[in-house]
């Protein structure tokens, strides 16, 4: 059996996106999302979601979302736990994305191919990366 814990959040960028590499040269690139709805008694609430990226994705964010704006985030969530210096148990949900997009139910975007050509290799080595075949935009 499996276990599929997908999400899809509608929401603005609550910060600007943070790309940092790791020491293997993976990119990841970090921000959040707010996602607002009433209550029962009418009144807003907000939910904000840390959102993680990897590889190309972290790079195609990190140079195209920017605070304010409205994206559409599909990925899953985990759960992060650790013990504070107190003794304290804590928790974090977050999301992994798999995709992110510009949401343009009042915005128009551009969308540009990114370079998919070759890999950096963690030793910085570029070696050519096998490509899909082309795809119409």
């Amino acid at each position: 059996m499996a276990y599929d814990n997908s999400l899809t959040i509608i929401g603005n960028a609550t910060r600007e996106p943070e790309l940092r590499y790791t020491a293997s040269g993976s990119a990841v690139c970090s921000f959040s999302v707010a996602w607002n709805r009433k209550d029962q008694e009418g009144a807003d609430v907000a939910s904000f979601f840390d959102v993680t990226c990897w590889r190309d994705l972290a790079e195609h964010v990190s140079e195209s979302v920017t605070k304010g704006m409205r994206v559409i985030v599909y990925g899953r969530i985990e759960q992060e736990s650790w013990t504070t210096d107190d003794g304290e148990k804590r928790n974090k949900i977050k999301v992994i994305a798999d995709d992110v997009a510009p949401s343009l139910k009042w915005a128009t975007a551009s969308v540009t191919k990114g370079d998919t050509t070759t890999v950096i290799q963690a030793d910085q080595r570029e070696v050519p990366k096998k490509l899909p075949p082309e795809e119409p935009f």
